[in-house]
């Protein structure tokens, strides 16, 4: 069974989140950062990647992906915070 990563992505100011899944981190995120894949995401410029789990089977990160989308906005966030407390970037850490 083939592994898999769930991500948040947002735009520059912070105002918008996108929670994506994906069985290769690097090359979905290099996608968003090119403006290829989500209309959502290229819609709203979410280029900066702020947080990701991995899993050892895609299913696993498929359900949670489900259940983060369904948390409210504050949760997001507290989440986010807890591995990147300044909210930066994280794609240079993947590549």
């Amino acid at each position: 069974m083939k592994g898999g990563y769930i991500y948040i992505m947002s735009n520059k100011t912070r105002t918008t989140f996108y929670i994506g899944v994906t069985s290769n981190l690097k090359i979905r995120i290099a996608d968003h950062k090119n403006g290829i894949g989500s209309d959502f995401t290229k819609k709203y410029n979410l280029t900066d990647l702020l947080y990701y789990e991995d899993f050892p089977d895609i299913y696993q990160a498929i359900d949670r992906e489900k259940q983060i989308k369904n948390w409210h906005r504050e949760w997001k966030i507290n989440l986010i915070k807890k591995v990147n407390p300044e909210m930066n970037d994280l794609y240079w850490e993947i590549r």
